[in-house]
């Protein structure tokens, strides 16, 4: 008995499975999403009725769902030019997906017309058409990004790939840092010090949003979400915060995004305690598909990010380029389109090297070091303490109160960051002293930025230096 019931189940799995014999099981397959089973049909109908505009465009659609999107404009073509409204969706979406941005506009605002002709809710086409006039005004401003490597991984663990310095902090998953079963989309960044993280999570909505935790007295605080100029309804995750403590990078599916996720910066103003308005960081770092996880490693000076433009559906790349200091732009010329289409595509790597070699080498050893996890060089780690007129530590194991430890680190951390970002504004300087006036322009801003975070930052060096003092001298006296 038990065998018969196991034939049965094989044998209602081998019919379930089969492909479609018949147009109406097509269709009933193609409308519940299994395009590949339903494919075969439809073509076979084309090639017995080829005048048939429905039939081109139920293949059509399943070649564009399947992936074979070349072969599917044809067909598309053929269904568009017979009315059938769908069609106009589909070819907006595949010309916005190939950067075709006019012919992506002249199909969706054609289905949006189609949509309002009938009485049916146009909301959700409105806003593909707006991130397609969004992504028409992107391609004019590709910034010149020298890329010098790309690898291509389970989107699972792509966390995973991503080789940072130690002093950049820790990327982790929501799981894995709280602990937590499931399938958690969430994203965890820690700083250096580990105690504060920003991380991405669901709570109580439907939607991702950013979350802040500080650490006090190694208890963790609740999650604080972060401004609704930040957390906008839609998903909002993958967070990473540059040495500074004030620029954050995030992706978002909201308001200003061109197609699934895509990467934004803001910075935290301390005189306003809010942050600015967030900026699209443009091409070639977005795309129509899902874009995010931007990470500057401003110690190996190494950029990251993660795109499936391009992916199966189960796959990530992870683009590796060389961080720019300031922001250009490849000329705009719309009758060498297809070379800057190639650009924000990232079709080529070697196509961004331009005069760039030397730089590109350099960047390719930091980044074999820190796939290898070995430093190009050794760092000093050694220092001179003055604890008092007669007590001078040159290293960390020279201390004796475990609050100065603590301290000690937190200062070192500080210390470095204050390098980071002196040479950081010293590069802008002699860039803004070598530029021309619409050029100044534009870097004043960040130089004066800059300048209030280098002086912060200074400050707050001081005032550790004072409080690891005190702090030693006071348990030496114990």
């Amino acid at each position: 008995m038990r065998k018969k019931h196991i034939l049965f189940i094989l044998l209602c799995l081998y019919t379930f499975t089969l492909p479609a014999q018949s147009l109406e099981e097509a269709k009933k397959l193609f409308e519940s999403g299994l395009y590949a089973q339903a494919k075969p049909v439809f073509q076979k109908y084309i090639k017995s009725n080829p005048g048939n505009p429905s039939y081109h465009f139920w293949y059509g659609a399943c070649c564009y769902e399947t992936g074979e999107k070349n072969l599917a404009e044809k067909h598309l073509i053929i269904s568009a030019n017979k009315k059938i409204q769908e069609s106009f969706r589909y070819l907006g979406q595949l010309y916005s997906e190939q950067y075709r941005y006019e012919e992506a506009e002249k199909n969706y605002t054609t289905y949006i017309s189609m949509l309002a002709k009938g009485k049916k809710s146009t909301s959700e086409a409105d806003s593909i058409l707006k991130k397609i006039h969004l992504g028409a005004q992107m391609i004019k401003g590709v910034e010149k990004v020298t890329f010098i490597d790309s690898l291509v991984v389970d989107k699972k663990g792509f966390l995973n790939a991503y080789k940072i310095s130690d002093e950049c902090g820790n990327l982790l998953t929501y799981n894995s840092f709280f602990e937590t079963a499931g399938n958690d989309e969430g994203t965890v960044y820690e700083t250096q010090l580990k105690n504060r993280l920003y991380y991405g999570n669901k709570g109580k909505s439907n939607h991702l949003n950013i979350y802040t935790k500080n650490k006090l007295l190694n208890q963790w605080s609740e999650g604080a979400p972060l401004p609704q100029s930040i957390n906008s309804g839609d998903d909002v995750n993958y967070p990473f915060v540059l040495s500074d403590g004030t620029t954050l990078y995030y992706a978002s599916k909201g308001e200003g995004s061109m197609g699934g996720y895509d990467i934004f910066v803001t910075r935290f103003n301390s005189d306003t305690n809010s942050y600015l308005t967030s900026e699209n960081v443009g091409m070639p770092f977005n795309s129509p598909f899902n874009d995010y996880m931007f990470v500057i490693d401003e110690y190996n000076n190494l950029g990251w990010f993660a795109s499936d433009r391009y992916q199966p559906k189960d796959k990530v790349c992870i683009y590796i380029f060389i961080p720019n200091q300031s922001k250009q732009t490849y000329n705009f010329d719309p009758a060498d389109n297809m070379t800057l289409v190639s650009l924000a595509k990232i079709t080529s790597l070697k196509d961004s090297w331009k005069e760039r070699t030397a730089e590109v080498k350099s960047a390719k050893e930091r980044l074999s070091a820190a796939m290898n996890r070995k430093p190009i060089e050794k760092i000093e780690q050694d220092f001179n303490f003055v604890i008092n007129d007669q007590i001078t530590y040159t290293k960390l194991t020279d201390f004796t109160s475990p609050k100065a430890i603590e301290l000690v680190k937190e200062w070192k951390q500080t210390l470095s960051d204050y390098n980071i970002q002196a040479k950081k504004l010293e590069k802008q300087r002699e860039l803004f002293s070598g530029s021309k006036p619409e050029m100044r322009k534009s870097l004043t801003a960040g130089i004066v930025d800059l300048e209030k975070r280098v002086e912060q930052i200074g400050e707050e060096t001081k005032t550790l230096e004072v409080s690891i003092r005190n702090e030693e001298n006071n348990f030496l006296r114990k």
